[in-house]
């Protein structure tokens, strides 16, 4: 096992934060609803890798938020797998430039975008509470 390393775990954070910002000036613009999807698609990752460098001192090398909380605790964030589905989808159709950030079926919504802001808001703050 690794040393957690408390100075990396806060730029983990720092760059969540900074992908938090981008969502929030972009949020109110329907037209970029995929954008700040994919910017809190980062922001939920980073602040998992964050908690990860802050307990464990391990990154791994992987971008799929089911299997990073699950790192954390298997019954973390159990709530909202469907969302961090929904976002890990995002997340592989950004690897395509044409399909930057979209869903199955498109642009997601408004409503979704809200929602995926919120859970990057909420996690950041668990973690920035958690680092403290």
């Amino acid at each position: 096992m690794s040393t957690p390393n408390r100075w990396m775990a806060a730029e983990w954070l720092k760059a969540a934060k900074d992908d938090i910002m981008a969502c929030e000036q972009i949020f109110p613009c329907e037209h970029l609803s995929h954008i700040t999807a994919f910017h809190a698609q980062q922001a939920i990752e980073k602040s998992l890798k964050a908690l990860l460098e802050y307990r464990f001192g391990h990154i791994p090398k992987q971008h799929d938020l089911i299997t990073l909380k699950n790192r954390i605790a298997p019954d973390f964030l159990e709530e909202h797998e469907d969302t961090l589905e929904d976002l890990n989808d995002i997340y592989i159709n950004a690897r395509y430039p044409g399909d930057l950030g979209l869903m199955p079926d498109g642009k997601p919504s408004m409503e979704s975008v809200g929602k995926f802001l919120e859970l990057a808001r909420n996690l950041y703050a668990m973690a920035d509470d958690q680092m403290r």
